[in-house]
């Protein structure tokens, strides 16, 4: 494939951005975005993040060019639905409006083009700390970025060394048990919601931790972020869903190219 190759999707579902923040990977984001057409592009929530744009102004270039870059497919006639997180909440007071194409919902069913129901949800309303603790949430949110802030710092001195980049928090959340059994609870809480509103499956994001998995039944499926993990759903024409981490994705274009060889698109 070349550097300008595109590769076509039924739907496109992403997270997590939190543009305004200086985790944002705008910039991944936006080379996603340019090399791929869809019909449908979900977000689902943490687009924006208003709980850090209360306490300080971060607003790049890079961040209004995803914002244009999303107006842009809505009014080339993609189909872009928002379905705010706790990040982005303000959102939900617009449930049922319009901007500029960009139609914003609580939450949504997505038909796959096999047959198949998905619920389409953040997944803040499953996490009992947003729910019930917001100062420890809040609290948690200022540790993440805390975090994050670490990791830029170590990630800059692996690419002077020559590697890759690796997500510290990432790392964290696989190797701390509490970490992990908040993240089964979620997923659990996740899934069981989806069973009772009779479809085969959930879509959301929230916790940064891109899955698929079938939980007693139930097609669970998260999106991940784009501040650690840069990933994305996608669904292929024949309605397959895919999970694609898009810095592997670079990666392996870059190798290609430096080979002198061609990829084919993908469907």
């Amino acid at each position: 494939m070349t550097e300008a190759a595109i590769r076509c999707y039924r739907s496109v579902f992403i997270s997590d951005v939190h543009l305004g923040t200086r985790g944002c990977q705008a910039d991944l984001l936006l080379d996603f975005i340019r090399h791929m057409e869809c019909d449908t592009l979900y977000l689902v929530g943490d687009i924006i993040d208003g709980w850090k744009m209360k306490s300080g102004w971060y607003w790049p270039q890079s961040h209004n060019d995803v914002v244009q870059k999303i107006l842009r497919l809505a009014r080339k006639g993609v189909s872009v639905i928002y379905v705010p997180g706790n990040h982005d909440e303000v959102i939900r007071d617009f449930c049922g409006v319009h901007f500029g194409g960009v139609v914003v919902a609580r939450d949504a069913i997505h038909e796959t083009a096999d047959g198949r129901r998905f619920l389409v949800t953040h997944g803040d309303d499953f996490d009992a700390v947003v729910q019930h603790a917001k100062w420890l949430a809040l609290l948690g949110d200022w540790a993440y970025r805390a975090l994050l802030a670490s990791n830029t710092l170590i990630n800059r001195v692996r690419r002077q060394l020559g590697f890759g980049y690796w997500s510290f928090s990432a790392f964290a959340k696989t190797r701390v048990k509490k970490a992990l059994q908040f993240i089964e609870n979620f997923e659990q809480a996740v899934a069981e919601e989806a069973r009772r509103r009779g479809v085969d499956g959930v879509i959301c994001g929230h916790i940064h931790k891109a899955e698929s998995r079938m939980i007693d039944g139930i097609a669970y499926i998260n999106d991940g972020d784009w501040v650690e993990s840069c990933t994305a759903l996608v669904e292929h024409t024949d309605g397959t869903l895919e999970i694609i981490e898009w810095t592997k994705v670079r990666q392996s274009r870059a190798e290609i190219a430096r080979l002198g060889l061609s990829e084919p698109l993908a469907a």
